[in-house]
């Protein structure tokens, strides 16, 4: 690569002259080409996966788990609370003395919207422009899990409701056993809000 000519005496030995060939130089210039070439190549790929574990979109998943949470839950408590409702009215109007004891499947159905609303912001608080995506996939599921319990729940207090209120008002010892019966359908919601508490938790993911 150096071309050197050497002058000796005795036993020293001195270089006189060191000199780079216009071939060498231009083999240093491509090598150092190369090199920047693979320096911007592993930038790149560093980039590249860097993207891939936290895309643009990675939040969308994330609001939509937090949308899912609240919707759906509010959906089935808007339903049970309803269908119960206007059991009670028609109840209320052969025995108006029963309205204030009958009004535990409303209750019941207004409750199924808390769980929506504390999985929704648990995961309001964590959205962030830059989420990983295994984030905002985990935050969806948890979104879903306690809405579609929550609707499900909803649905079936609004339909016990109304039928148990209204057989109340002929048979009064039918109150424990609808209570029973509204009992676990709540439990349903309760369900999804664990599993969704617990998804939430293992979401916490680094770029």
């Amino acid at each position: 690569m150096f071309a050197v000519n050497v002058q000796t005496s005795g036993l020293s030995i001195l270089p006189d002259r060191i000199q780079l060939e216009p071939a060498n130089l231009g083999s240093f210039h491509i090598f150092f080409k190369l090199q920047l070439l693979l320096e911007n190549l592993a930038g790149s790929l560093s980039i590249k996966m860097a993207t891939e574990l936290c895309p643009v979109y990675a939040p969308f998943f994330g609001a939509l788990g937090c949308t899912s949470a609240i919707v759906f839950t509010c959906f089935g408590a808007a339903y049970g609370t309803a269908k119960a409702g206007v059991g009670v009215c028609s109840m209320a109007v052969l025995r108006p003395d029963l309205i204030v004891k009958n009004i535990v499947p409303i209750v019941m159905a207004g409750i199924i919207g808390i769980y929506g609303l504390v999985v929704s912001v648990l995961v309001a608080n964590d959205l962030t422009q830059k989420l990983p995506l295994y984030t905002g996939f985990i935050q969806l599921g948890a979104g879903l899990a306690v809405g579609l319990a929550g609707l499900a729940a909803g649905f079936a207090i609004g339909i016990v409701g109304d039928a148990g209120v209204r057989g109340t008002a002929q048979q009064p010892r039918l109150y424990v056993g609808m209570i029973l019966i509204l009992i676990f359908a709540e439990v349903l919601g309760l369900y999804g809000l664990i599993v969704a508490l617990l998804m939430n938790s293992r979401s916490k993911a680094d770029c």
